[in-house]
């Protein structure tokens, strides 16, 4: 259980620092590996972790905080990575806790330098609310707090690793390379001497064997070390941006460990070519992964046209400046790492060019927004979720710019980012941009509908259905157009139907759906909200037939997310009617859509549907079962169904039966291996098929 990364390239030598590891985490709750950039603090992270995984039962779970830049949203960050898509009230610190109380995992938190405050005050509130938790940091400098051991990571020894490590990385980019004659080994030798066997250095330095051989290399290096150990080295010298060099008494290995890395950097940046450098620059506004033509988009400018992104990128590549690695949805996509893009950036702050690209950058992801809304509903649905998960970190980065600098254009896209707020699990980090937004455009404007109306959904699924009836009114008189009002009257009446109220539900929603306006996001919305207020008033053959319909239109038009919320309807109509085998496989075919999605919410409501159908069906032990694992995904949401009567009604029908079945005793113990499945496992338990329920 976790969700450990996949190391790209092999691991060399560390062992001695690896077995140091394995004893620390056995015996301190928090341990911080330390060292200068490049030093390789993440890899031996994540090689301890993997190694020790079988500690801990609750699985290992890595969090990569280089892209983060809002400490507000670090608790979220991390929850993420934990599926606990909190929706209730509280804070996501305190969701986290609550969901690690009584777990026994290891969380990785890599790259804490840049939130050293909000780690260390993070940490130190799940260390006390779960007993069972241990945290490996990496970060340039330790944490601070009182519990913490620290543990510096030191570069590779030339004569073991980072010789090693240089011959392999070597012979990667000269295939047929040899180190068999002494000249070439004793240059080997001072190459990893000079750069203090720091891997990242090393990697660089390996770039540059496709031109030079590993003699001239070897040459070339001690010549720029002269050259910088000597007096007066600026930026005359090709250093990079702010005249970064070394300083010392011209024998290279004196050096400090971060200026011979910085030294490496900055000479591989003056090995480039013009446009290389400035592609460089340019690309480091990304704050997680991009293909080519993101590359294009926010590479290409003045000297450097779209056409030729693709062959100066490559160039970075071969120079091991950007790295490249198969996406999960079949795209190349790239990356650069932290110490390389930190480098980017002074450099782009040098060219003057740091506004414009960032703007340059925020209009991509606003349009990318747009464009995911518009076909949200239609059959690229679950492709454009993938994408928008992988460039989360960038649609983050893009919101924060225009926050600080076109509060208009925020609002517009915090607003146009409605599905992912409320459809895809991030309705807290949702409700903070939009609040955010709407508190910079406090007057009318063209997109303060739309974004009042998506701040309303955030509120609607944590339970917050008095702030989600204002925000419904509100919504319903600043609508501009037919679908705004479609969209507003679902929320408006969304907030007093699962409070109780159906009839009024309906009127409302009736209105708004007299008018013809054809398949759209709030159309189907309404309609699903009119389909759960007829069942609701034991009009359950008007609502199948009505659920069939809108489940017909989305699966016509290959959309999921709404379709598997008309399954459950179909679900919940047939279990009311006594057709617990039709419910089953309509609460299966629900799950089994939420799941491509990770809609938290619309799971963990498919699991109760489920655990009532299955136990309607006399297995009380396997509704049981069915039902803790629903209750560990409420408890990753928040608020236990909604607070809603009518789903909180479903839960307590199926324990009553189930208890009824096996008796307290056998249902409680049935509960709790629930509860100890795990969500995934769950899951796949849940959708194993009708055959057990066949009855």
């Amino acid at each position: 259980m976790g969700n450990l990364p996949a190391e790209s390239t092999s691991f060399i030598g560390r062992s001695g620092e690896l077995a140091t590891l394995d004893g620390l985490l056995e015996r301190h709750r928090l341990v911080t590996v330390t060292g200068p950039g490049g030093v390789g603090k993440s890899r031996v992270a994540l090689r301890a972790a993997r190694r020790i995984r079988d500690r801990y039962p609750d699985g290992v779970w890595w969090v990569e905080l280089s892209p983060l830049r809002d400490r507000d949203l670090l608790a979220a960050t991390v929850a993420d990575a934990f599926d606990v898509t909190d929706q209730s009230l509280r804070t996501a610190c305190e969701a986290l806790c609550g969901r690690l109380a009584d777990k026994r995992s290891l969380l990785v938190l890599d790259t804490c330098e840049h939130l050293i405050s909000a780690c260390g005050h993070l940490i130190g509130e799940l260390l006390q609310a779960s007993p069972g938790l241990t945290v490996l940091a990496t970060s340039r400098q330790p944490l601070g707090r009182p519990q913490e051991y620290v543990f510096p990571l030191e570069p590779l020894p030339v004569a073991g690793g980072a010789l090693t490590l240089f011959k392999e990385r070597a012979t990667e980019a000269v295939p047929h390379l040899s180190f068999d004659d002494p000249a070439r080994a004793a240059a080997a030798t001072d190459v990893c001497h000079r750069l203090d066997g720091i891997p990242l250095a090393l990697e660089l330095a390996c770039a540059r064997l496709k031109l030079w051989s590993v003699e001239q290399l070897a040459a070339r290096l001690g010549s720029r070390f002269e050259v910088l150990t000597g007096t007066g080295a600026g930026t005359g010298t090709g250093a990079g941006p702010g005249g970064d060099t070394g300083a010392g008494t011209g024998v290279a290995a004196v050096l400090p460990r971060h200026q011979a890395l910085r030294t490496a950097i900055g000479w591989s940046h003056e090995l480039c070519e013009p446009l290389e450098r400035l592609l460089w620059a340019r690309l480091s506004v990304f704050a997680g992964g991009f293909d080519l033509a993101a590359a294009q988009a926010i590479g290409a400018g003045g000297p450097l046209p779209a056409r030729g992104v693709e062959q100066i990128l490559a160039g970075l590549v071969d120079k091991s400046v950007i790295r490249t690695r198969l996406e999960p949805s079949g795209r190349l996509g790239h990356r650069m790492l932290d110490t390389i893009r930190e480098y980017g950036l002074r450099w782009l702050d040098e060219l003057g060019e740091t506004h414009e690209v960032a703007d340059r950058h925020a209009r991509r992801f606003r349009h990318i927004a747009h464009e995911a809304e518009a076909a949200w509903m239609g059959p690229g649905q679950l492709d454009w979720y993938v994408r928008l998960e992988a460039e989360h970190a960038d649609l983050r980065t893009a919101l924060e710019h225009l926050l600080a600098t076109d509060p208009e254009a925020a609002l517009d896209m915090a607003g146009s980012l409605w599905f992912v707020w409320f459809g895809c699990g991030r309705q807290r980090e949702g409700r903070a941009y939009l609040q955010r937004a709407l508190d910079g455009c406090p007057g009318p404007g063209p997109h303060r509908a739309a974004a009042v109306w998506a701040l309303g959904m955030c509120a609607f699924l944590q339970g917050d259905f008095v702030m989600a009836h204002r925000l419904g009114e509100e919504s319903s008189r600043a609508a501009r157009d037919p679908e705004q009002r479609l969209r507003a009257a679902y929320l408006y009446g969304g907030s007093v139907l699962m409070p109780g109220d159906p009839e009024r539900a309906l009127t409302i929603l009736d209105a708004a759906l007299a008018q013809d306006t054809g398949f759209s996001p709030g159309r189907a919305l309404c309609a699903l909200a009119r389909i759960y207020a007829l069942n609701n008033l034991a009009r359950y053959t008007e609502a199948s037939a009505e659920a069939v319909r809108l489940r017909d239109e989305c699966a016509a038009r290959g959309e999921r997310w709404m379709r598997a919320y008309a399954d459950y309807m179909l679900a919940a109509g047939a279990l009311a009617l006594g057709r617990p085998a039709e419910a089953a496989a309509h609460a299966r075919a629900m799950l089994a859509g939420k799941r491509l999605l990770h809609d938290s919410f619309g799971i963990a409501m498919g699991l109760d549907m489920l655990a009532c159908a299955v136990a309607s069906q006399g297995d009380g032990e396997d509704g049981a079962l069915l039902l803790g694992v629903g209750q560990e995904c409420w408890r990753t949401i928040g608020k236990a169904q909604m607070g809603a009567p009518e789903l909180t009604a479903v839960r307590e029908e199926c324990e009553r039966r189930a208890r009824a079945a096996l008796g307290d005793g056998a249902y409680d113990s049935a509960f709790g291996r629930g509860v100890a499945t795990g969500l995934d496992d769950g899951l796949i338990h849940a959708l194993k098929g009708p055959s057990r329920y066949g009855r």
